[in-house]
């Protein structure tokens, strides 16, 4: 059923639940200061819509769903998200194919939109409005719709989101809804009827592999070190860094305490731990130091651990 949703965060943490359909499967802040971000969903028949207005830089994890196509593109008035190592520009859009896995990182205050559909609709409406030709590259792909084009989409998914921001329950009237996406769809279309801006590389393709691997290998274990990872995935420590800063625009090193140091944050917010809990999550994540422990995450949370573990476990005894 059409329905439309308004969020406003304080935590990465739940930022990254409300956008677990999206693919988000992690989301990494890595710059000190108070998160806040603003998220609008519009859920309708075929179509999910989303508009989303963050404060701090991160780092997002990303996995698409099976047979889920993403399609995003950023507000000319901040700097654009860079997906898996491709930077936007005003006026231009990136699909996502099902199953695409890459890191999406922001530099600071950035806003931007997306569209969520089925592969199979997308083909669907595709073929019949620009023949049997008309594909999505699996991979992240770069496009640069002509300017009607573009101010179409952009102003029907605008539209869409000042209605729900508005309070009005129009989308929530299943033929206003319909209209809405029908035009939403064709407008789509026309964004993707001709030839990609930018596709693939084999250079691309390897850095998203490796940081894929990257991943799964950091997910089985936390504080494994730069030296067995390198090893893990064949890599030099300098191909490893490229393929960091290129993509993530950190050095692997730096993402990897973020990382753990997110993880311990986590672990601490969750309270219900012992008094001695604080060093125990901070070997646990491998920081061997307690000092520098604390004085890491104060810088980045504004607040020493034990005083993240004491309000987490006053929160759990009301």
């Amino acid at each position: 059923m059409p329905g439309s949703v308004i969020s406003v965060f304080s935590e990465a943490e739940s930022f990254e639940a409300a956008l677990r359909e999206e693919g988000y499967t992690r989301l990494f802040v890595t710059e000190s200061g108070e998160f806040r971000a603003c998220l609008t969903q519009i859920t309708l028949d075929r179509l999910r819509l989303a508009s989303a207005e963050e404060e701090l830089a991160r780092i997002a994890v990303i996995a698409v769903p099976a047979n889920t196509v993403l399609i995003s593109w950023p507000n000319a008035k901040t700097p654009a998200p860079v997906w898996g190592g491709i930077a936007m520009k005003a006026g231009e859009m990136l699909t996502l194919g099902p199953g695409t896995r890459l890191h999406a990182r922001t530099s600071g205050q950035s806003r931007w939109y997306a569209i969520r559909l089925r592969e199979n609709d997308l083909l669907c409406y595709g073929r019949a409005l620009c023949g049997a030709g008309f594909i999505v590259p699996p991979s992240p792909t770069l496009w640069r719709p002509s300017p009607a084009a573009a101010r179409s989409l952009a102003g029907l998914h605008r539209a869409a989101i000042n209605i729900a921001k508005s309070g009005s329950r129009s989308l929530s009237h299943i033929q206003a809804a319909h209209g809405l996406e029908q035009e939403a769809i064709y407008a789509l279309i026309g964004c993707l009827c001709g030839r990609p801006a930018e596709e693939k590389t084999p250079a691309s393709d390897r850095y998203r592999n490796v940081l894929a691997q990257l991943e799964d290998l950091l997910e089985a274990d936390p504080i494994t070190s730069l030296a067995e990872i390198c090893a893990s995935l064949g890599v030099s420590h300098r191909f490893l860094r490229k393929c960091c800063e290129h993509n993530l625009g950190i050095s692997p090193g730096r993402y990897h305490r973020l990382r753990r140091l997110q993880l311990a944050h986590r672990a601490l917010r969750e309270g219900g731990l012992g008094p001695s809990s604080v060093s125990a999550v901070a070997r646990r994540f491998g920081f061997r130091e307690l000092g520098r422990f604390a004085a890491s995450y104060r810088t980045r949370y504004g607040e020493l651990p034990s005083a993240t573990l004491r309000r987490a476990s006053l929160c759990r005894s009301v």
